[in-house]
């Protein structure tokens, strides 16, 4: 078997438990959490994920060849990233197993049912992380966690790419509309968690404007509050 083609997961535990901040705060198991990000099924009919992914090879590193795709859904994203440029090697980390069975096995070479808090790979794995509307789908004493297993599966010079909806959005505030809500169980601020990147140890972070805003403005237009989503990017350096 080639080398490019063998799997780049090792197996995980049993072990199913989340972790949560201390206090009176409910401890969801794994398959709790799968339950609450099943019932949003509008994810699995966005009509941006594919510009989405679209923004992602734009801002992929050249050197991109192995990418880890976390929350990938029912792979449409990562059907972009293969279309694309198809020498890419394209893994999809989810925890609503439902979806992961239905990936098109002839874009993400293997389907892992997991967490982003342990992912089952070793260290310096993959060339990048992309994270197409998702941390907003973790408990915020989970993020740090998440961006630490992101950044030690990451390659020396690696890269990861983070899209989530902007809680300054000047739209929601008129509506007076938030972030949270349903699966949706925290929000982040584009300087907060560009701090929290440079934090975990990535270098060379930087913030655009995503969304459907981006359609018309692009992504680098400078008032960030008039999108309703945001991306950032950092390297392992």
């Amino acid at each position: 078997m080639p080398p490019d083609s063998r799997s780049q997961f090792i197996p995980a535990g049993t072990d199913t438990q989340l972790s949560v901040p201390a206090g009176n705060i409910p401890i969801y198991t794994m398959k709790d959490y799968e339950q609450l990000n099943e019932a949003q099924k509008s994810s699995e009919q966005d009509p941006f994920t594919e510009v989405r992914y679209r923004q992602f090879y734009k801002l992929l590193s050249k050197k991109s060849g192995r990418i880890l795709d976390i929350g990938c859904n029912t792979g449409r994203g990562g059907r972009v990233l293969k279309q694309l440029n198809p020498q890419f090697t394209i893994s999809g980390l989810d925890i609503v197993k439902d979806r992961l069975d239905r990936l098109p096995g002839d874009v993400y070479q293997d389907n892992v049912y997991g967490r982003s808090t342990e992912i089952p790979a070793a260290d310096g794995t993959f060339d990048a992380v992309v994270a197409g509307e998702f941390v907003e789908h973790l408990y915020p004493a989970d993020l740090d966690t998440t961006l630490y297993e992101i950044f030690r599966v990451l390659k020396l010079g690696g890269q990861v790419l983070i899209t989530t909806p902007h809680p300054g959005d000047l739209k929601k505030k008129w509506r007076k509309e938030s972030v949270l809500g349903d699966s949706h169980l925290s929000q982040h601020y584009p300087d907060i968690l560009k701090m929290r990147l440079r934090m975990t140890g990535f270098s060379r972070v930087k913030i655009y404007g995503s969304g459907r805003t981006s359609s018309y403005l692009g992504y680098r237009f400078p008032i960030l509050s008039l999108y309703g989503s945001y991306l950032a990017s950092g390297f392992k350096y």
